[in-house]
């Protein structure tokens, strides 16, 4: 397959008294049929750009370079997936909409950074590579899903992944940082599963959003300082290792901090449920509180200091 093939793909797209500029909404409204050579590739949900545009390139056996100079796309900058993000203008993301055969608005809902432009019609068709800050790079995405959108192509691709979703429950695959280049079987650890779906049932709760993101920086703390729930972390986590061997091998970062997301994911749900739920009463006893979530952790037990972010939310915090 060469870039001859996307020049037919553009004879074939509407366009304006023939001069191949297409007219305002024409891309978005008329994604040209199916021709011999030219496949469809469907967007993963919260996919990166480049990622959606590296499949993309590989249907065609293109590099993205390829791919985005014979679409007739200017790109500014430099990057590669995950440390930096493509943004298009409206005028590309129009053309990877017929180039894909994939609706422009189906595109814009399954790439959530397709493009940061508000203007209306095509207007200039460019591409611009951003730095991402770490919190904010896309993560490894489930391989098998990947399989399936790809034509069997590649099975790599990079999601940002929402808050709610850290497992993929239909291949029980995970990818819990950027650092991880591929994603991590989870069968052998079918609590992440239960899990997944206490989580999927948490974020009807008005509160979760918040809850999660205090429950996650208080497992991390205890998860950093080996205090309350060491041991049954220690214990998911060698069962973890022993099903991903490549987990041992990635980079100089240790398996111990690769995994932690992933290995703190029952109790982080479970104590954000508990957070969500409790009393808005000021009247309750932090000492009975702590009762309550200790019971939900299936811990006997649980005094953490003053200074613990647990005790913190729980006496300064709390709404």
């Amino acid at each position: 397959m060469s870039q001859t093939v996307l020049t037919a793909s553009w004879a074939a797209a509407p366009d304006a008294a023939g001069s191949g500029v297409p007219a305002g909404g024409a891309w978005a409204a008329r994604i040209p049929p199916l021709a011999p050579g030219v496949f469809r590739v469907r967007p993963l949900l919260f996919e990166a750009t480049a990622s959606y545009l590296q499949r993309l390139a590989g249907a065609y056996r293109l590099t993205l370079p390829q791919l985005l100079d014979g679409s007739g796309i200017t790109v500014h900058g430099h990057g590669t997936s995950p440390a930096a993000g493509l943004c298009l203008t409206p005028g590309a993301a129009h053309r990877i909409a017929v180039l894909g055969r994939i609706p422009l608005a189906h595109l814009t809902r399954a790439l959530p950074h397709l493009t940061h432009h508000r203007r209306s019609g095509p207007g200039p068709a460019a591409a611009y590579w951003k730095p991402l800050e770490a919190e904010h790079q896309p993560v490894a995405a489930c391989a098998l899903c990947t399989w399936h959108h790809s034509r069997g192509v590649t099975g790599m691709a990079w999601v940002h992944r929402p808050w709610h979703r850290l497992v993929c429950p239909r291949h029980q695959q995970a990818a819990p940082g950027p650092r991880l280049t591929s994603t991590l079987h989870t069968w052998a650890v079918p609590e992440l599963i239960t899990a997944h779906h206490a989580h999927q049932r948490l974020k009807r709760h008005p509160q979760a959003a918040s809850a999660w993101m205090t429950a996650r920086a208080v497992t991390t703390r205890w998860y950093d300082h080996q205090q309350h729930l060491t041991g049954r972390w220690q214990h998911r986590l060698g069962r973890l290792v022993a099903g991903n061997t490549h987990l041992g091998r990635a980079g100089t970062a240790s398996a111990v901090l690769l995994a932690r997301d992933l290995v703190t994911y029952p109790e982080t749900v479970a104590l954000a449920r508990t957070l969500a739920t409790l009393p808005h009463t000021r009247r309750t006893r932090t000492g009975d509180l702590l009762g309550v979530i200790a019971h939900r952790l299936k811990l006997d037990t649980l005094t953490p200091t003053t200074s613990d972010p647990l005790t913190v939310y729980l006496t300064h915090a709390r709404p």
